[in-house]
């Protein structure tokens, strides 16, 4: 398995489980399945609301020998509801409980707007903060207390564009040492993956399959990535499904990627990835696929109801 390096040398297995949209009843299972299959890498979130069940999986793996802890490398978020300063180390301490671990290996600022606390996802203006009530300084210098308390290996944030991250690097202290974002070939984000590598900021690539699990209501009719003709000439060439060519693709690239799946075939399948090469001819192929879309579109934080606007989530 690849890895990618932080400055201090820590390792990070290029190919890990993500656990979004991941039911209840179902995690534990799937996270203790990818564990046996070799996974070493499982991304997690607050709201995700199933971080107790990948606790499960985690713990019934060490407690059979499976792996140890150290050899696993676990990510949580932080979510919007506990950006104030005094928030952040109660948020990830109920993580911790939840996942039953003393520490996570990388922790990450969600996203870069503020909630008031208690609210999941807010409905009306009242619901949020601004950036002068909750500035992201105030936030990221929390950020930095846990990882200096060793409740945090790394610390970075996720769905972060240049404006916000250049916000970030240019306070004291520690630098962002990782930004989490959607990419796939409809949204490769290349000038803020040279920005993030000029940084020194690495990337993982959420929803990398084109988010296929998200078509009701205003989805239904977006494009289809796993079905696109130049996906899949390209991996019937390599005879391989069109998930693990889209997994591929992101490592060929250097970038971390979490592909969900609760499915023990698919969790195999999705880890068999990481041994296909694309040539240059292939992410050539990719690079004119000829669309561009974004499936995570921020609309759901953004609107009349809200303070922020899409340029505050993406460039």
């Amino acid at each position: 398995m690849k890895n990618l390096s932080f400055k201090n040398g820590d390792k990070l297995p290029i190919l890990g489980l993500g656990t979004w949209k991941s039911k209840p009843g179902e995690v534990s299972q799937a996270v203790y399945w990818a564990i046996e299959a070799g996974y070493r890498h499982i991304d997690c979130a607050a709201v995700y609301q199933n971080e107790n069940e990948v606790g499960e999986g985690i713990s019934k793996a060490i407690a059979e020998g499976l792996v140890k802890r150290e050899e696993l490398f676990v990510t949580s978020k932080l979510w919007n509801n506990s950006h104030r300063k005094e928030q952040v180390l109660p948020a990830l301490q109920k993580s911790l409980s939840d996942l039953k671990l003393d520490y996570v290996d990388l922790y990450l600022i969600h996203w870069p707007i503020s909630f008031k606390e208690g609210v999941g996802f807010p409905k009306e203006r009242e619901d949020f903060y601004t950036y002068e009530e909750v500035p992201l300084r105030e936030t990221w210098l929390a950020m930095q207390e846990v990882k200096e308390k060793g409740f945090a290996k790394h610390i970075g944030v996720s769905n972060f564009n240049q404006e916000k991250l250049t916000e970030l690097l240019e306070l004291e202290g520690q630098k962002p040492e990782m930004n989490q974002v959607e990419m796939q070939p409809y949204l490769p984000q290349r000038a803020l993956a040279q920005f993030c590598r000029e940084n020194g900021i690495l990337l993982t690539a959420y929803s990398p399959l084109g988010s296929p699990d998200s078509r009701a209501e205003k989805h239904a009719n977006d494009p289809k990535l796993l079905e696109d003709p130049v996906v899949k000439e390209i991996a019937n060439k390599h005879k391989v499904g069109e998930g693990q060519l889209l997994i591929a693709w992101s490592i060929a690239r250097e970038i971390a990627v979490i592909p969900k799946s609760v499915n023990k075939e698919r969790i195999i399948g999705n880890l068999a990835a990481a041994k296909i090469t694309l040539d240059d001819h292939d992410m050539m192929e990719l690079r004119d696929i000829g669309i561009s879309h974004r499936f995570i579109d921020g609309s759901f934080f953004t609107g009349e109801n809200s303070p922020y606007e899409l340029s505050d989530l993406f460039d």
